[in-house]
C-alpha cells in the first residue's frame, strides 16, 4: 500500500560481495556526506518501490527489494525515512545522476566509520553486520 509521504524517503541498502553501496551527494544534507541511495517516496509508490527506482536512478544499478529494515525520523534531517534492505540483480553501479551524486563507494564492514563517523540506524548496522560477514 502506498504511504502518504509529503517528506518521506526511502534508502536502498545494497549489499554484494561483503560490501555495502554508498553515495555521496553534490549538495549535502548538514553533516550528511556519505549516505545509501535514497530519495523521495512518490505518492504511488511503496518504500522498496522508491528505493529500486532511486538506485537505479542514481547508480545504474537494478535491486530488487527484499525486506524493509525499520524506520525513523532522520536525526540530521528530520525527513521520515524507510530503509530498505536491496539485492542487486544486475548492471554496474556508476554516478548515474551527474547532478545528484559526486561519487559511490562498495565499502567492507571495517570501513563504515570512515565513510559514516557518526554511526548507522541501529536496525540497519545490526542488518550490514550480519551480511558483510557472509
Amino acid at each position: 500500500m502506498p504511504i502518504d509521504a509529503q517528506r518521506a524517503v526511502a534508502a536502498a541498502i545494497v549489499v554484494q560481495d561483503r560490501h555495502v553501496l554508498l553515495v555521496r551527494r553534490r549538495i549535502a544534507e548538514g553533516a550528511l556526506s556519505w549516505q545509501f541511495p535514497a530519495g523521495k517516496i512518490e505518492p504511488d509508490e511503496t518504500a522498496g518501490e522508491a528505493a529500486v527506482r532511486e538506485t537505479r536512478e542514481e547508480t545504474g544499478l537494478l535491486v530488487v527489494p527484499s525486506r524493509e529494515l525499520g524506520q525513523r525520523i532522520h536525526p540530521m534531517t528530520g525527513r521520515k525515512v524507510h530503509y530498505i534492505a536491496c539485492r542487486a540483480l544486475g548492471g554496474e553501479a556508476f554516478v548515474a545522476s551527474v547532478e545528484e551524486l559526486a561519487e559511490l563507494a562498495w565499502v567492507r564492514h571495517d570501513e563504515i566509520p570512515q565513510y559514516v563517523p557518526y554511526g548507522l540506524f541501529g536496525p540497519v548496522q545490526q542488518h550490514l553486520d550480519l551480511a558483510l560477514q557472509r
